[in-house]
């Protein structure tokens, strides 16, 4: 067995269950630097810019699961796992469709799952492919993502069983697979367990990959509102539910980027999640009130 040259080898990629115009209002709201492309049918991959991945990946990692938590960030730096899971949550806080994030770096790899307001979950392996969380954290990424809950579970029962043939690379490379199952394909040369300028590159490279910048908020209603129009985010609600829902997920939002200020340690992910938040829940009411003005 060869283990993964750890001096360079941190990344991370985020793997979205939907496809690219769903995911880029959301990816644009986490004022990140991002490369999007088409991952399969169905799916979509997010690869951080190489900055942000390789400032991150110098920070120690490996975390089990609900180390994914509030608290988990502290303000003198933060690990990869637990940096992945704010990326992953923020990006599906507001949204229908889940995300999984995969990380890994010089203490091991591992994967969170998000969707929606539920608990960020993640699973943790050690350097040496030692399993290292809670087996719910695999039943949890099985029922967000639909995935068959006898093969798919047998799948994931021989990642959490030891293999001394198995480093924590091999591990996430056989969750990738079993991903593969429903759909997910990832561009050439896209593979976890290289660093961050090599994931970098061949994003850039893969057809219809697009870098992902904050276009500020006037062209981010402006997309959102458009992207509705289209069918590319879904079919929001009009009428009293739809005024009822975008002012809970404002004053939602509102609340998160007030709780992010006062907790600095935990401000990147919180921001993000109450940024977007507040610019979905104006959208659905801007777009509820453009819609009725129209029909007149």
């Amino acid at each position: 067995m060869s283990a993964i040259d750890h001096s360079r080898a941190a990344g991370a990629l985020l793997l979205c269950r939907a496809e690219p115009d769903r995911v880029r209002p959301s990816a644009q709201l986490l004022r990140e630097p991002l490369l999007l492309a088409p991952a399969g049918e169905g799916w979509s991959v997010l690869v951080p810019g190489e900055s942000a991945a390789e400032e991150e990946g110098a920070e120690k990692g490996g975390a089990e699961e609900g180390a994914v938590e509030e608290g988990a960030v502290e303000e003198g730096g933060a690990n990869l796992a637990a940096v992945t899971a704010e990326w992953a949550h923020a990006l599906t806080v507001a949204e229908s469709w889940p995300a999984v994030g995969l990380w890994w770096d010089a203490e091991g790899a591992g994967f969170v799952v998000a969707s929606g307001f539920r608990r960020t979950v993640g699973f943790t392996w050690l350097a040496d492919g030692s399993p290292l969380g809670e087996e719910s954290a695999l039943t949890a990424l099985r029922a967000r993502l639909g995935l068959d809950p006898v093969l798919d579970a047998e799948a994931f029962d021989r990642l959490t069983r030891p293999d001394s043939d198995a480093d924590a690379r091999a591990r996430v490379l056989g969750l990738v697979a079993v991903l593969a199952r429903a759909g997910l394909h990832l561009p050439p040369g896209l593979a976890p367990g290289s660093d961050a300028r090599t994931l970098h590159t061949a994003a850039a490279a893969a057809p219809a990959a697009e870098p992902v910048e904050w276009p500020g908020w006037r062209e981010a209603v402006r997309t959102g509102l458009d992207a509705s129009e289209q069918g590319a985010v879904g079919e929001w609600i009009r009428g009293p539910k739809a005024r009822a829902l975008g002012a809970a997920e404002v004053a939602a939002g509102v609340s998160l980027l007030v709780y992010a200020r006062r907790r600095r340690g935990a401000r990147r992910g919180w921001a993000a999640a109450g940024a977007i938040l507040l610019t979905d829940g104006a959208l659905t009411i801007a777009y509820d009130v453009w819609r009725a003005r129209g029909v007149r």
